[in-house]
This record gives C-alpha cells, structure tokens and sequence, in this order.
C-alpha cells in the first residue's frame, strides 16, 4: 500500500509518499517527474513518517539546517542509490558539481572516469527532491541546470540556504 499527504510550503503543494514506514517518494506538484499513476493509487493518511518529514520541511523553510533525515527507501537502481547517497552528503549552503559527483563516483567504483551525464540522468530521477538535495547539485560552471521541480524553484532553494544571493 502507498500511502500519500500533502503539505504546504513556500515554494507550492508538496506531496509525500511512504509505504507506511518510510519516505518512498517528495514532489512538487507539476514536477516533470511527477508519478501521477502512483499516486492515483494511493490512499491518503495522517503517519509517523510523514509527521517526521513536515517537521523536517518545517525546519528546513525557517532556514534552519534539520538535524535529522526522515527515514527514505529508494526503490531505484544501484546507481542511482549511489547518486543519491552523495547528494545526502552536500552541506546544507553549498553545491557541487556533476563531475564531481562523477569523480567520486569512478573513485569508489575504481573506474578511471564517469560520465556526469550519466549523474544528471539520475540525479534528474531523485524521487525524495529537497530532502535529498538535488538543488545543490550545479553545472561545470556553476550553472543552475536541471531541476525536476523546475529551475526557478532550485534557484529559490539554493537562496532559503544562502548558497546564491542575487
């Protein structure tokens, strides 16, 4: 069973989804990948987790830096966990780049290189957006590229934490 809530926050709806235990999925409505069918085939519900994740959202949109993660399941594929589990490690106020993302990548993997194509390609899929923080991730040139929930509301996220001012 998929379990859904909708919660409220500056930059529009958000809906979180768990299968009763964990955060399995966070989307602002309209985000290109938006899992509607999923969605459509849940049942919405007050839990634990998604009490949690508000409280979280909560702290995170005063501007504050949670100290805590809601419990997540990825039901994804291996590199796209690993993607992820690097964007868990950015800073709260910094970025980094999808080579960068690329060279650890190569390095845990003992690979020569990788190809950050392949990284936006996954970091594009990251179905738990803010709380695993695929706004902090840029391009080569510290560009503001890709964003599922769309560019203006990285560009919006990326000022909350003080990481761009203009």
């Amino acid at each position: 069973m998929i379990y859904t809530y909708h919660y409220t926050s500056p930059l529009g709806v958000i809906t979180l989804a768990s299968n009763g235990e964990s955060l399995t999925g966070l989307w602002f409505d309209g985000q290109k990948y938006f899992p509607h069918k999923y969605i459509s085939e849940s049942t919405e519900a007050d839990l634990p987790i998604f009490k949690q994740t508000v409280k979280w959202l909560d702290i995170y949109f005063s501007s504050e830096i949670p100290d805590f993660t809601p419990p997540i399941y990825l039901n994804t594929t291996p590199f796209r966990k690993a993607v992820c589990d690097i964007m868990l490690t950015i800073p709260y106020g910094q970025t980094m780049t999808y080579g960068e993302i690329a060279l650890i990548l190569a390095e845990k993997q003992g690979m020569e290189r990788m190809s950050a194509q392949a990284v936006g390609s996954a970091v594009g899929h990251n179905p738990i957006s803010i709380i695993i923080p695929c706004h902090r991730v840029v391009g080569a040139d510290s560009g503001l590229t890709g964003y599922a929930g769309g560019l203006a509301r990285k560009l919006r996220l990326l000022k909350l934490e003080k990481t761009i001012t203009e």
